[in-house]
């Protein structure tokens, strides 16, 4: 009789799911070398290092997929097929919506982009990521209404209330929103705002980058249209992505690709050319050779935080990003960026803060934690400028010189983590922000290709 499998709960301040990376040294500018502080999961996450032994597993038995009648190619397509159900299924989709493969949140969202009916109107906020932000006007036949960013939950439901019911002519609309803000961590009131959408006959994507790798999402519970996300934030970087919701735009659209795979049948047409039957499922708009490996790597990602339990992890996370607040909170002339402010008590944070510092430059900020404590941070605009323009007052937008003291640009320094996140990184770069705010920092530093590095 083979033995009860045990549960091995992690030790107390370690993270809660292995990632690769968790061991590698880095040098340190004033010597010696210390273990890397990833904390910049905003961009891309780490790889699980469940992901990376299941795709470690399947790739001797890599094929090609759908069109091939070997063993391989059989089986390659079984596992890229099961990878879209158990994504579907960690998505909470709804009986007909289809999960299609992308490249990443943008490629999802220029996918959906482009099968907008003729004459429809998109209402983004302008706190999106430029991902969410940008494809829309690409489309002639499309108008886009651009909202002011709220300064709440319940005045965002507002602002977005007032501009549908404005519309006109009155057609169909989509209105796109982040579930997670990539720069303050912020959740969005999606379920109210798709509420909204709805009772104004509009559409609603959820651009969810930063939501899905922190946060349950359930489509279903959230009545959403369409859901992006990427799967590099959600600790599965091999360059694919998701687009997850309703069939109806997608299958009357154009192929996004026009290629093998999204066509039934290509035949000469009586006027030398070629007549095209093209497909109306998901392979519609997945032409070319799949990423497999992609797919399956989010699949296993998805299953992994399934698995490990979301209640677990959101509170893991919550502690962390409290430990944070409560740590820069204590350091004199550091401020943290927030659009909601701290006076709406429902107000709920995943694994992401920004902040400035008076008197710094926020790429020497960012070199100094690199170069002398061994924390890898992001630094700039955070591919959200009207957002990040807002919350920094709009003014100073000329670049500095790293390591003067007027060289402060408008830009911010962000902090992100998540599942793999030990509690010495936060505690090392809590330590290390108010050590290079009182001391200074204790190497010289210049500017190189806009950036600071170490002299």
């Amino acid at each position: 009789m083979s033995a009860c499998p045990v549960t091995v709960e992690p030790a107390v301040g370690t993270a809660l799911l292995p990632v690769l990376g968790h061991d590698v040294r880095v040098p340190l500018v004033t010597g010696g070398e210390v273990t890397y502080a990833a904390l910049d999961y905003a961009a891309s996450a780490p790889a699980l290092q469940r992901v990376w032994d299941d795709v470690a597993a399947y790739a001797p038995y890599y094929g090609s997929v759908h069109r091939g009648a070997g063993y391989l190619s059989q089986l390659s397509t079984d596992l890229f097929e099961n990878s879209r159900a158990e994504i579907a299924a960690f998505l909470g989709c709804r009986a007909g919506d289809q999960v299609v493969f992308t490249r990443s949140t943008t490629d999802s969202l220029n996918l959906l982009a482009t099968v907008l009916p003729r004459g429809t109107r998109v209402f983004v906020f302008e706190s999106e990521h430029h991902a969410a932000l940008l494809p829309w006007e690409r489309r002639a036949d499309v108008t886009v209404t651009y909202l002011d960013a709220p300064r709440c939950p319940r005045q965002a439901v507002e602002i977005l209330e007032r501009a549908l019911a404005d519309r006109e002519p009155y057609g169909p609309a989509l209105v796109c929103v982040t579930g997670a803000s990539n720069v303050t961590g912020e959740l969005w009131p999606v379920r109210e705002l798709t509420a909204a959408a709805h009772a104004h006959g509009a559409r609603i994507v959820v651009d969810a980058a930063q939501l899905v790798p922190h946060h349950p999402v359930d489509l279903t519970e959230l009545d959403a249209d369409w859901i992006a996300f990427s799967g590099h934030k959600l600790y599965a970087p091999f360059g694919a992505g998701v687009l997850a919701g309703r069939p109806d735009w997608l299958r009357d659209a154009e192929p996004y690709l026009a290629g093998g795979g999204a066509s039934r049948a290509v035949t000469r047409g009586a006027g030398g050319g070629v007549d095209v039957e093209w497909h109306d499922t998901v392979a519609r708009h997945e032409a070319g050779s799949p990423n497999v490996i992609g797919a399956y790597a989010i699949a296993s990602a998805c299953k992994a935080l399934r698995e490990a339990g979301f209640d677990r992890l959101v509170e893991r996370e919550r502690q962390l990003v409290a430990a944070v607040r409560e740590g820069l909170a204590k350091v004199p002339g550091v401020r943290v960026l927030s659009l909601f402010g701290d006076g709406e008590g429902e107000v709920q944070r995943v694994g992401v803060l920004s902040f400035v510092v008076d008197g710094w430059n926020s790429s020497h900020f960012a070199a100094a934690l690199s170069a002398e404590y061994g924390i890898g941070v992001r630094d700039g605009l955070f591919c959200a400028h009207p957002l990040v323009r807002t919350l920094l007052g709009g003014a100073g937008d000329a670049p500095g010189e790293c390591g003067a003291p007027e060289g402060q640009s408008l830009n911010a320094v962000r902090v992100s983590f998540g599942a793999g996140t030990p509690d010495e990184h936060v505690e090392r770069f809590v330590r290390a922000v108010g050590e290079l705010v009182r001391e200074g920092a204790r190497w010289s530093y210049r500017t190189e290709n806009g950036r600071c590095v170490p002299a």
